[in-house]
């Protein structure tokens, strides 16, 4: 099977979406100045009670770049941003691409000998952190272990109380950011939408994270496509000028790099700028200030969920709340729907994607594993996981591929991954999944995550779910474990709710009974109290396969 057009999923696109709609790719610096030039003085980011206008954004942006221009950084160099959520993030990204540099973004979550990684292996010597505690210690260590030849600070307390900043550092390699913004604007910065404008870090086949070039046609094509899926009849999904935005999610990752901070700037929103998620803070965001609009993760629509007084909030404002970064459980997506009254849209991509990929339209009842329709401008299809190069029919079960404008060109000095990653054209995404007769995509699992267990293919996301519907149940986490008879086997873990009982194996199983297969019955449990997590708030399985292969002899 070859597809062609018209491809599967055309006839399934809600009313209004064509899937060759244009796409347009341009370069950020372009973005911002188009914002700037039809938004002018409404607030484009609101933070510690503070408005940022559009043509504020832009002038403190150009002294970036101006600041940037004196310190002599070579035009396509590196400059690494290590910040929590905060203006000084959406200030330094633009400046630098004023200054003609490319940027990389760093977790505040990670560990120093990461960050000492993605350093070396971008080439980023410059370094922008600010004075919190935690970031600040850290950026030090950095420099002085001679990771980065230079750090910019900025000062917490620029953007008003509550500021939890430490007294800024001096040193003949480190910078305040008012000394280090202004001067002299820096020539046009002669950018093309080929030119690669992030590197954004992902996790590596040898453990090691490594870096997916994203071009600023690769960022800028993304909020084409989006524009195209919202010329449906369902007006929830556009946003635009009035807008307010809840910006949770963490600016260093792609999901809300693109779905947060560029669309909404690009559309005419307000961003509501938070350092981190809070189940009170996200409450009065949308029942005081009246938040239209919320991307999410799981773990937050979890936290939301598990409130007792549920019901009795007031999500009025909300008319659209999306979930994406890590496949929703169904039963978690059931509780929101219900309590708000706001179906919780959801898709699916992945950083390399920009991180666009598929979407469900409104009105299709979430299912399983269900990840939609691939947007406009892209194509999506199913191939063997044996043999790339065979593609597969329609409820056929093998890796998903993509091709498109948002599509990566491919991963910094890799060239063998790079090989790996692409075939004839097509993105490998390491996601296994099938495509049904109506073109809608279903996620199966991570094929680094699928467990093989007696000769079986086992996928941890779809024991998962079925854990979910038990009333006791607040997380659940699944992974494979060494099993004498199997092979491999799985293994839950679990956190329960406030008041439950305790929960055996025994009796999990029993729940599970008729929801999963034998092959997919968990051979142990394990209750806890937290369970860990990924910087963007994901659920890490990761972690807790290192912690049983550390404590297996």
């Amino acid at each position: 099977m070859v597809m062609s057009r018209p491809y599967p999923w055309e006839a399934s696109y809600p009313d209004g979406v064509q899937w060759d709609a244009p796409v347009r790719r341009s370069t950020l610096p372009e973005l911002l100045d188009g914002a700037a030039a039809a938004f002018g003085e409404a607030a484009a980011i609101e933070f510690r009670e503070r408005d940022i206008s559009f043509n504020d954004l832009a002038a403190r942006a150009a002294r970036a770049a101006a600041g940037f221009h004196r310190l002599g950084l070579p035009r396509g160099s590196a400059v690494a941003l290590y910040l929590h959520n905060t203006p000084y993030h959406p200030i330094a990204f633009f400046g630098a691409f004023q200054a003609g540099l490319r940027v990389v973004l760093l977790s505040p979550l990670d560990a120093p000998r990461v960050l000492a990684h993605k350093l070396k292996d971008s080439g980023a010597r410059t370094l922008v952190s600010t004075n919190i505690p935690g970031l600040l210690q850290v950026a030090e260590r950095l420099l002085a272990e001679g990771h980065c030849d230079r750090l910019i600070i900025g000062d917490d307390a620029a953007w008003g109380t509550p500021s939890p900043g430490l007294p800024l550092p001096a040193g003949p390699a480190i910078m305040a950011w008012a000394e280090f913004e202004g001067g002299p604007l820096p020539p046009p910065h002669g950018l093309t939408p080929d030119d690669v404008a992030c590197l954004q870090y992902t996790g590596g086949t040898t453990g090691l994270p490594r870096a997916a070039m994203l071009t600023h046609g690769n960022l800028t094509s993304v909020l084409s496509m989006l524009d195209a899926w919202g010329a449906s009849r369902s007006a929830a999904f556009n946003v635009g000028p009035g807008d307010k935005v809840i910006g949770v999610l963490p600016l260093f990752h792609i999901y809300a790099l693109t779905g947060v901070l560029l669309r909404a700037l690009s559309a005419g929103a307000t961003i509501l700028l938070r350092p981190r998620f809070d189940v009170a803070t996200t409450l009065e965001d949308i029942e005081v200030k009246r938040a239209t609009v919320f991307p999410g993760v799981p773990t937050m629509w979890i936290a939301l969920a598990g409130l007792p007084d549920l019901e009795s909030r007031d999500f009025s404002s909300l008319r659209f709340a999306g979930s994406g970064g890590a496949p929703l459980p169904g039963e978690i997506a059931t509780r929101i729907e219900a309590a708000t009254g706001c179906r919780l849209g959801g898709g699916w991509g992945m950083t390399e994607t920009s991180p666009i990929g598929a979407l469900i339209p409104s009105g299709v009842t979430y299912t399983s594993g269900l990840i939609g329709l691939p947007v406009p401008g892209l194509v999506m299809r199913i191939v063997s996981l044996d043999d790339p190069t065979r593609e597969l029919g329609p409820n056929e079960r093998g890796e998903i591929c993509i091709r498109g404008p948002n599509v990566t060109p491919g991963y910094f000095n890799r060239p063998d991954e790079n090989a790996k990653a692409f075939v004839d054209g097509w993105f490998l995404t390491g996601d296994v999944g099938h495509m049904d007769e109506r073109g809608f995509f279903y996620l199966v699992d991570r094929k680094k995550d699928m467990i093989i267990s007696g000769g079986f293919n086992v996928y941890p996301a779809m024991i998962e779910d079925a854990i979910y519907e038990h009333p006791d149940v607040a997380e659940c986490a699944v992974i494979g474990v060494a099993d004498p008879y199997r092979g491999q086997a799985a293994k839950a873990f679990v956190t329960l709710k406030p008041g439950a009982s305790a929960l055996t194996l025994d009796a999990l199983k029993d729940f599970l009974k008729d929801r999963v297969g034998r092959h997919e019955m968990p051979a142990a449990l394990e209750i806890r109290e937290t369970l860990p997590r990924t910087p963007v708030g994901k659920l890490s399985r990761k972690e807790l396969a290192d912690e049983e292969k550390a404590r297996t002899p």
